[in-house]
């Protein structure tokens, strides 16, 4: 190539970088190579400054237990499973099992896995209990910390995006098991609660400001659900995150915030035009049809407002309907993060562990038991029993015990490396 046609295209070259430089400033994106990922119209942007779709999978169970994953019916929150253990083998016992249940359930072999199958995100559903000490306003267990550090450690090590999800907040957003509330979405009409909720994301958000692994935060996942007094609630849902982002905002700039729409993530009739430079909207869908229809009026908030849109939860069902889902999502350009990663005897998840020899009398006591002493103890197993089959789990639910759903991790369009998820 001749000197002049090399001078001319490097002024070419020069002339579109400074296009894209341009583009970004008018859209508020973070400066390419600062490190942290961001937000240009419609787009999730990398640090490089390219489209970025989120392929992803939730880290359910492991910081907020669910029932219905340990094939459990009664005891379906994380206080009822609690109290379900606390009756079977006494409350040290239980508190001892929760803290190696914790260091087991996910560990680094884990997120590694998640990398080697080309997964880019996890989102980590926590539970406001495990930082505070709610009977005592503003008393910080900063020891739960070290679950979330290490986390994101380990998704730092890999590659991994992190989207951190505060699936439980103070007083209950929700109003189900998933929140860990008492049955009502307390938060809205709590000040108290509130206060706690919003200092603790500031407290996160302040510790995690410079983390450029984490990528942002999922404020309240599936709030208010749909049998509550909608008309009088979902009015105060914005107005809650206007409080927790500009609580966010006097710590840390740099991170993403998620806002879920009302009744289980579905409902964006809630919100106004965007307050913050780097909001993203974020719904769940279950069990529906995979047609166009189901998503469009997040496609059209979307294009109506020129911000992004993320699925932060489906899955929980046939390989067939999620390979569907999953397609449907994407050729809307679309990311997205499946539930769960790991779940006990079951297909529908990544990986999957044996229930425990024994668990069938856990199961028995947890649909026996009524409210009163007596019945407790009419209906509690040999605490010997008990003991061993949580011993058993303790080491099942370790990611070189568990089996791999190929199905599943099809449907993700992905597979299974050759060799298997463990290196």
């Amino acid at each position: 190539m001749r000197r002049t046609e090399v001078t001319r295209s490097c002024q070419q070259m020069l002339r579109v970088m400074m296009t894209i430089m341009v583009t970004a400033m008018a859209h508020g994106v973070v400066a390419a190579g600062d490190g942290f990922v961001s937000i240009r119209g419609k787009e999730i942007i990398d640090p490089a400054g390219f489209p970025l779709l989120l392929r992803g999978i939730n880290l359910g169970n492991w910081l907020v237990p669910e029932g219905y994953m340990f094939k459990l019916d009664s005891a379906s929150s994380p206080r009822l499973i609690n109290g379900l253990l606390s009756e079977l083998v006494g409350p040290d016992e239980a508190r001892e099992f929760w803290k190696e249940f914790r260091e087991a359930y996910i560990t680094r072999e884990d997120i590694r896995a998640i990398k080697r199958l080309g997964l880019n995100s996890v989102r980590v559903p926590f539970n406001a209990r495990l930082f505070i000490a709610e009977d005592y306003d503003a008393v910080y267990l900063e020891d739960a910390f070290k679950y979330l550090d290490r986390v994101i450690a380990w998704c730092g090590e890999s590659g991994i995006s992190v989207i951190l999800d505060m699936h439980c907040a103070p007083g209950g957003q929700t109003g189900d098991n998933i929140d860990d509330s008492y049955g009502y979405p307390f938060l809205f009409d709590s000040p108290a609660a509130q206060d706690r909720t919003i200092d603790l994301w500031r407290k996160i958000a302040r510790r995690y400001a410079t983390e450029q692994t984490v990528i942002g935060y999922d404020l309240l996942n599936e709030p208010i659900a749909h049998y509550f007094d909608t008309a009088r609630l979902n009015p105060l849902l914005e107005p809650l995150y206007k409080k927790i982002v500009a609580a966010i905002r006097t710590v840390d700039t740099n991170h993403l915030v998620f806002l879920g729409g009302a009744q289980w993530d579905s409902n964006f009739a809630v919100f106004g035009p965007p307050f913050d430079a780097l909001a993203v909207y974020t719904f769940h869908k279950y069990w529906s049809d995979t047609t166009q229809a189901v998503i469009q009026d997040y496609v059209d908030f979307r294009s109506m407002h020129d911000v992004p849109i993320w699925m932060g939860e489906s899955g929980e069902n046939t390989d067939r309907w999620i390979t569907s889902f999953r397609s449907l999502v994407e050729r809307n350009n679309i990311g997205w993060c499946f539930w769960p990663f790991k779940r006990m005897d079951a297909s529908r998840c990544v990986l999957t562990y044996d229930m425990p020899d024994g668990w069938g009398l856990v199961q028995q006591y947890d649909r026996a038991r009524g409210t009163g002493y007596s019945s407790l103890r009419a209906h509690r197993p040999d605490p010997a029993v008990v003991r061993a089959a949580l011993k058993q789990l303790l080491r099942s639910v370790r990611f070189e015990h568990c089996r791999t759903n190929a199905g599943f991790i099809e449907a993700l369009g992905s597979r299974v490396p050759d060799g298997g998820l463990k290196e």
